[in-house]
């Protein structure tokens, strides 16, 4: 299953975002009109990869410009530095440097999701 999901994930990949944010409109409002049926599931699928291709590059531009500031140096992730993530329901674990009193809290930044106006390239 893993690497079916491979497959459409490098296809979608190989899509320009702007042809697909063309076709967002017309799903949008196909999804908003719920019907039981297969039709409105894959309304929806289709919807869902669009907006996951949307957020995939919105994500990678801020982190690009997050990148390019300058004297912003990139800490090599290591198995300390890097965010776990715990199963639901289980207690995250929390690395040992974060536990002492001198270490900074981590601030997470929030990233808007929102689709495409017709202005915004």
């Amino acid at each position: 299953m893993e690497q079916v999901l491979l497959k459409l994930a490098r296809q979608l990949r190989a899509f320009d975002e702007a042809s697909l944010m063309a076709l967002w409109d017309k799903y949008a409002e196909a999804v908003s009109h719920f019907e039981p049926s297969q039709r409105w599931e894959e309304s929806v699928l289709v919807l869902a990869m669009i907006q996951g291709m949307r957020f995939k590059n919105q994500l990678f531009n801020h982190h690009w410009a997050e990148g390019r500031q300058p004297g912003h140096q990139p800490a090599p992730a290591t198995a300390e530095t890097a965010p776990s993530v715990a199963a639901p329901g289980a207690p995250a674990a929390t690395p040992q440097a974060e536990t002492t009193p001198a270490a900074k809290p981590r601030r997470g930044k929030v990233l808007e999701f929102r689709p495409k106006d017709a202005g915004e390239s």
